[in-house]
């Protein structure tokens, strides 16, 4: 276990171990492909030919290096090619039969000290070492597709894991560019960990009919930062390989939030497993292809779903920073806009906001002096509500308070005149609350931007069941034309984005919590592993614990889930005034400004 890991063999050429092999190839190990599908080996032979072509053309390796990587590949079927391997790596399905068979083939054919790796993601590491003669050079060495461009590798040790095994692939990932990270046996590591909970609950956010998949991929994108929508995401990985995963996971965890969604299950069985398949949530021009085409639910485009009233004036109600960036965003797509405060100071005071932002944007080249006068020309500040008397669309972003927002509604009904549409950005409170407070609940609609208000795209639109349909047509259309992009959901607590959101990070603290890892380890495993630009507990400092807490209880209380619950290291950083960046200390420690 001490030499150096120069011949590697990796058993299984699907998509992954064809990853694996053209990663070590190109790090100059000799690698031993091992197939019982000769079509599977020479794909990957041909994948490795494609990939290094491209590296030659970009100018990244010669054409000399290209022909001595693939001298370093050889494909063979049988099991006793590994005999002379320093490592193997198994990436067969996930089954534990599947695995355990050719692991206890390996015994019989590896040297006493080949160490064996396998590359699940959900299985334990433990059940396999266990059956084999030599459990202590069996570990776990879990990559992330796509392999040549995803940098984590986590390196799961069991109970009975010789250390200098665990040193050995650790220094091997290290060598190829990885960024490792030493993880306990447990169903889903840190980022499957994490991330199949999420995934999961987009499925059976979508099974429910809550918003279209459309929406739930896009309100994750551009509210999170993702690289793909949850949804597009289980259809690149593969429903069925999803399932097992999160059959894995219950079976360790037994909450609620990793049983399968129902609907995992009626795509696997029907053959609809993603890309591979051609079809699995969406549908694709050919089996492989990442070409998303029309089918039957693809949503209709806003000139198919027809218009609303005309909006040609704005009011915003509040004067924090999310009321001003809304009313920089409209006055900037050149609505006339109202922003009232609740006093003349406060709504001057607003207005100097914006002009400092817009002179931010002239600084940067992206606007001229010119638009930035037009802009503020469009502002009009104001002390009292009483200035709403004649604008089409109402929008407060008052305290997140029901109360208060429910007195504001009260009063707007009184004050806009008729056909006005009214508008909350509560991101957690029930909309329907704040209709009830007027005579008119078919014109009350939520609108959740996100913040920075001038930079996020996403608007989420709530319709409520008393919402009339024009009210919504009216909304989704502003919404485009302010540049934003519009996603409708229901009226519960999280709408799409905060209730996928917050249970991963609620799951994180949990890691966190039961020591299975360190804050740095899971940041870095989502960062590297899942393509988040954040790692958890990264966001949670931004955000605010307490913000997040608050969020984590309307979670609680809506869905009765006992998951869902909030972590209670959440709760006691929040008692110990610990509530992040804002307050100096929250998960790790800032300098104070």
């Amino acid at each position: 276990m001490d030499t150096p890991l120069s011949t590697i063999a990796v058993v299984g050429l699907g998509t992954m171990g064809t990853g694996i092999a053209d990663v070590l190839a190109r790090a100059g190990r000799e690698v031993i492909g091992i197939d019982i599908s000769d079509t599977a080996a020479a794909r990957a032979v041909a994948a490795l030919e494609a990939s290094t072509a491209r590296a030659v053309a970009r100018e990244r390796i010669t054409e000399e290096e290209r022909q001595d990587v693939l001298a370093r590949f050889r494909t063979f079927s049988d099991l006793h090619a590994a005999a002379e391997a320093d490592l193997v790596i198994e990436v067969v399905p996930e089954s534990y039969e599947a695995k355990q068979e050719v692991f206890r083939a390996l015994d019989g054919i590896v040297r006493p000290d080949a160490i064996l790796a396998t590359g699940t993601n959900a299985l334990s590491v433990t059940r396999l070492a266990a059956d084999s003669a030599h459990p202590e050079r069996v570990l776990g060495l879990h990559f992330f597709a796509p392999v040549q461009a995803m940098k984590l590798v986590e390196v799961v040790s069991s109970v009975l894991t010789d250390p200098r095994a665990v040193d050995a692939v650790t220094r091997l990932a290290q060598d190829l560019g990885k960024e490792p990270v030493a993880v306990g046996d447990r169903a889903g590591f840190i980022a499957d960990g994490l991330l199949f909970g999420y995934l999961n609950q987009a499925a059976a956010m979508y099974e429910a009919k809550y918003a279209s998949r459309e929406d739930i991929d896009a309100a994750m994108k551009l509210g999170c930062g993702l690289p793909m929508g949850p949804l597009a995401l289980l259809d690149l990985i593969g429903v069925d390989t999803a399932r097992t995963v999160l059959e894995a996971m219950y079976s360790a965890s037994h909450d609620r939030l990793h049983a399968p969604a129902p609907i995992l299950k009626q795509l696997s069985e029907a053959g609809l497993t993603g890309r591979k398949a051609g079809r699995g949530f969406y549908t694709y021009a050919a089996p492989g292809s990442a070409e998303v085409v029309r089918d039957a639910l693809t949503p209709l485009t806003s000139a198919e779903a027809g218009t609303g009233r005309e909006i040609r004036s704005v009011g915003v109600a509040g004067s924090g920073t999310m009321a001003s960036g809304i009313a920089e965003v409209f006055a900037k797509a050149g609505y006339a806009v109202v922003l009232a405060a609740r006093s003349q100071e406060k709504a001057d005071t607003a207005k100097a906001r914006i002009a400092k932002s817009l002179a931010r944007s002239v600084d940067k080249g992206r606007m001229t002096g010119e638009a930035r006068d037009a802009t503020l020309a469009l502002i009009t500040p104001a002390g009292t509500l009483d200035a709403f008397a004649d604008v089409d669309l109402a929008l407060e972003a008052v305290a997140e308070d029901l109360e208060i927002k429910q007195e504001l509604f009260a009063r707007l009904d009184k004050i806009c005149k008729p056909g006005a549409v009214l508008a909350t950005t509560t991101s957690s409170l029930p909309v329907v609350a704040c209709a009830r407070a007027t005579s008119r609940p078919q014109d009350v609609i939520g609108m959740h931007f996100f913040n920075p208000a001038p930079a996020m795209k996403l608007v989420e639109i709530v319709r409520t069941v008393l919402t009339g349909d024009d009210v919504h047509a009216t909304v989704r259309e502003v919404t485009t034309k302010i540049r934003k992009h519009p996603v409708d959901c229901g009226d519960r607590a999280g709408f799409i984005v905060n209730a996928l959101l917050f249970p991963y990070l609620n799951n994180a603290i949990k890691m966190v919590q039961e020591h299975y890892a360190t804050l740095d380890d899971i940041d870095a495993a989502m960062k590297l592993g899942g393509g988040y630009p954040m790692g958890p507990f990264e966001l949670l400092d931004v955000v605010g614990l307490d913000v997040s807490l608050a969020i984590e209880q309307v979670l609680h209380r809506e869905f009765r889930d006992p998951g869902l619950a909030p972590a209670p290291l959440l709760e006691h950083l929040v008692a110990a005034g610990c509530l992040g960046r804002k307050t100096g200390r929250g998960f790790r420690e800032y300098a104070r400004r």
